[in-house]
């Protein structure tokens, strides 16, 4: 029976999500919840060996994976990290935060590469049987501020997902927000501009009623 709380934080490059997961971890951690963070493509020892074929490529192979077989890696991990992770902390009452899962499938190799969503979501449904979060937090940010994150942040260069150029990353920013707003029972905008405590409290606050407080506002 699963009776913890899971939580994913979502947006395109230089949103600020890993460091927003640490925000509210500490966070939630404060109030006595148990917290497992992790990632996507990772989490468990064979996603985070996807995850390497994924980001960092097969040596020798410059042209890379492909569209369908990047989709079908991706769904590949997530089963493994769904099955061996997350589904076991929430059935023990854990707050599973998760950095990326299902929508960056959907923006990236959906809305960027350019697949269907609903194969992805069939992919989805057979290798994690359709496990969603309770609350998909979505961090959007001026391009501008994502601009000079990423530079501080990549210094050796970027992955090659993260690399690819700006007309794919534009398609991925607006499939998410049409998420967002299609889906927006499941989903909270969060204001990504601004220093790292007030877009925590942004975040606070759009997880106030699953925490039992006042004020869950909605972006």
């Amino acid at each position: 029976m699963r009776t913890g709380q899971f939580i994913a934080f979502e947006g395109g490059e230089g949103a600020g999500k890993s460091t927003q997961t640490r925000l509210l971890a500490q966070a939630l951690r404060a109030r006595g919840i148990e917290v497992v963070t992790t990632r996507e493509p990772g989490g468990t020892p064979g996603a985070e060996a996807i995850r390497s074929l994924l980001l960092d490529g097969v040596e020798g192979d410059e042209a890379g994976w492909g569209p369908r077989a990047e989709a079908l890696l991706f769904a590949a991990a997530r089963a493994d990290h769904v099955d061996r992770l997350i589904r076991p902390a929430l059935a023990r009452g854990a707050w599973v935060i998760c950095d990326r899962f299902l929508d960056s499938s959907r923006a990236y190799q959906g809305g960027g590469s350019g697949l269907s969503d609903g194969d992805i979501l069939t992919l989805h449904r057979i290798g994690s049987e359709g496990l969603m979060p309770d609350r998909t937090l979505l961090i959007t940010v001026a391009p501008e501020e994502a601009m000079r994150r990423l530079a501080q942040r990549d210094v050796d260069g970027s992955d090659r997902i993260g690399g690819r150029d700006p007309a794919f990353h534009a398609r991925v920013n607006a499939t998410f927000a049409t998420f967002a707003e299609e889906e927006a029972s499941r989903f909270a905008r969060i204001d990504g501009n601004g220093t790292p405590e007030a877009i925590h409290q942004r975040v606070l606050d759009a997880l106030a009623s699953l925490l039992g407080e006042p004020g869950d506002a909605r972006g």
